[in-house]
């Protein structure tokens, strides 16, 4: 579990593909004063075991499907991530509850500089704009931050804006996206539980009824009663 605040800018050192999968070499200092093998590290916004550490730096492996739903398949070495480390019990948290389980990508589509901030916008795929919702939480490469406007439901494209301030875009890599760059995009763990709950219960509405069956006799939580996957 993370918080969404980035503690380390570190960069990718290797890459090599295992066949299905792969091996991830990275570039931390700052992050690994206290890891160990099998601690939990966020690689923008992805959540890596570390299964091996060598001075600075520390490899993990990374699953086919994580390289499918995630922007790791395009890193090379040289390339720049947010690092931070798995949240303690008793820490603030200044961020949001994180999990490190990537959704899906977004693509910056425009770019709005101020005088102290930056106003990014990015498209919004379909089976995520349920989740998102203005003013609230959204995970970009594993930073925290707040949806500050979002397109409404009838709207032909769907899109979301950020709004970065000074101190997020000097500390991650957020701060050199420009138009066409993808982002890795984690929704609020909350919304998705909601949103699978919903499904369950139209999927509840469709199916026949024992109209002489009490309504709490049937156990919500039991598949083998009520037929939820």
């Amino acid at each position: 579990m993370f918080t969404g605040l980035v503690e380390e800018l570190g960069r990718v050192a290797r890459v090599d593909d295992q066949g299905d999968s792969v091996r991830l070499t990275v570039q931390g200092p700052a992050v690994l004063t206290d890891a160990a093998h099998g601690d939990s590290i966020s690689v923008s916004g992805v959540c890596l075991t570390v299964v091996a550490r060598q001075g600075d730096t520390f490899t993990a492996d990374v699953m086919r499907q994580t390289l499918a739903m995630s922007t790791v398949g395009a890193f090379g070495p040289g390339t720049p991530v947010n690092l931070e480390r798995a949240a303690r019990v008793g820490d603030r948290l200044g961020g949001h509850i994180v999990q490190g389980h990537v959704d899906g990508t977004a693509t910056v589509v425009e770019i709005e500089e101020g005088d102290a901030w930056r106003r990014v916008r990015f498209d919004l795929a379909d089976d995520l704009a349920p989740l998102l919702v203005d003013k609230g939480s959204v995970t970009l490469d594993g930073v925290s931050l707040t949806v500050s406007a979002i397109s409404d439901p009838g709207e032909a494209t769907g899109w979301f804006e950020v709004s970065l301030i000074p101190e997020t875009l000097a500390v991650t890599t957020l701060g050199g996206k420009a138009v066409g760059d993808r982002v890795n995009v984690e929704t609020d763990v909350l919304a998705r539980h909601v949103r699978r709950m919903l499904r369950l219960d139209a999927l509840d509405a469709d199916r026949p009824r024992d109209a002489t069956a009490p309504v709490d006799a049937v156990d919500p939580f039991d598949p083998a009663a009520t037929g939820r996957p």
